[in-house]
């Protein structure tokens, strides 16, 4: 894929936004005139089976999801198998090179075409009778053809999935329906532009099983009013977490850039590697954090991007992901500054999750009645409004005391970000 043409002005513009949101963070004495008083988040939103399952329909079933990366599957034939919504998914490289996903289910009595997560295959052959896809999913064999009277091949192909790409990051979508993901996107895809995700290599994922709900991690991930006591000895000693500024923005995603302590400071593992030319002064100064609705997470940088992912893997369990990508550093082995970074990062990541287990055991307490959110702590509730609009276009049933009052929309999107 080409280099990603840039946006300059609209890049610039949110940088412009950034810098003044956090001289205002920076300076300011009390929430902005006229910032209303956010609601209180039902407990139940966290306990509730049948808010869990409205969540599941309206959420995981139905939203553009990260997958993998293009580098994951070098060659045609190349596949994975992707559980995290609950659905077996295939996704493969076709002799085209295009990347599609299909449910991994045969068409003649829904067996698995694979049951490795990882390979390669010339074609997808079910093991059970021997029916036979080409890697575009189309059925091109099967056995014993003169029993299947009347049997049109062309119409049973494998059931796709939604998959479509930004850069070399592959996303899927259950929702047959779901608008395009450039679409979606909109303007995360725009400022994400500059960090090259077409040019993007991947370097390594691993993940980690927390007992928790994934609202409960998510929501850590949505705010810098923890760092204080959480990263006492890491994070808190470089950003200056009073002068985190917030954008929020349509589709549920978001924005927030946090200050460095001191200004020139580099955080060591972006030291000795190569930096993408294409990113502007702040993200290389300061410190950006997306959120793409609704469970990824990026603090991108121009040296390389780590992408974090939540996943639901219970009612009070669930899995974050941890993928990195790094510009192409050329022939030979990944230079070894990156081990310690990776290492370094997952030191973090690891303060925030270890706590993690102890929220859940007094979430599940009677004492625990609802969340209490400030100015702050404000894209949480956006992420929180976002979840009760898709519950209610999907028409999943949850209990109409557990949802919440949309109150955000006036501070929401780039003009109100601009009049503070």
């Amino acid at each position: 894929m080409s280099h990603m043409e840039l946006d300059l002005d609209a890049i610039e513009a949110l940088n412009r936004r950034l810098l003044n949101g956090m001289a205002f963070e920076k300076g300011r004495a009390a929430p902005p005139e006229g910032f209303p008083a956010l609601p209180e988040i039902p407990g139940g939103r966290y306990l509730d089976p049948g808010f869990q399952e409205a969540e599941w329909q309206a959420l995981w079933k139905r939203s553009w999801l990260y997958a993998c990366h293009a580098d994951e599957l070098p060659e045609a034939g190349s596949y994975m198998l992707w559980k995290n919504t609950g659905s077996p998914i295939l996704i493969v490289r076709g002799d085209d090179g295009v990347i599609r996903a299909f449910y991994n289910t045969c068409r003649h009595r829904g067996a698995p075409l694979v049951k490795d997560m990882q390979g390669t295959a010339r074609g997808l052959v079910c093991s059970y009778h021997g029916w036979t896809y080409d890697l575009e999913g189309n059925l091109i064999n099967l056995r014993d053809k003169r029993d299947f009277t009347g049997l049109d091949m062309a119409c049973m192909s494998l059931v796709p999935v939604r998959c479509e790409r930004f850069g070399k990051w592959v996303f899927v979508s259950e929702d047959p329906d779901a608008m395009p993901l450039l679409e979606y996107l909109g303007p995360v895809g725009v400022q994400l532009a500059q960090f090259q995700p077409e040019r993007m290599r991947f370097v390594e994922k691993h993940g980690f099983d927390i007992a928790c709900n994934v609202k409960v991690m998510m929501d850590a991930f949505l705010e810098t009013y923890h760092v204080k006591s959480i990263h006492q000895h890491t994070v808190d000693r470089f950003i200056d977490s009073r002068g985190t500024a917030i954008e929020l923005w349509e589709n549920g995603h978001s924005i927030m850039c946090t200050p460095n302590r001191r200004d020139g400071w580099r955080d060591p593992g972006t030291i000795g590697v190569r930096h993408m030319d294409t990113v502007t002064d702040v993200p290389r100064i300061h410190n950006l954090s997306f959120n793409i609705f609704p469970n990824l997470v990026t603090p991108p940088h121009a040296s390389g991007v780590p992408i974090l992912t939540f996943w639901p893997t219970g009612p009070n369990t669930m899995r974050v992901e941890c993928h990195w990508f790094a510009p192409d550093w050329g022939d030979g082995k990944l230079p070894e500054v990156w081990h310690t970074r990776i290492a370094n990062f997952d030191r973090i990541l690891f303060e925030d999750t270890q706590f993690a287990p102890f929220i859940q055991e007094s979430v599940e307490s009677p004492g625990f009645r609802g969340i209490t959110l400030s100015y702050q702590e404000r894209r949480i509730y956006h992420w929180h409004e976002e979840l009760d609009r898709r519950i209610r276009a999907a028409g999943a049933a949850a209990a109409p005391e557990l949802m919440i009052e949309p109150v955000m929309d006036a501070w929401s999107g780039a003009e109100k970000a601009a009049a503070e």
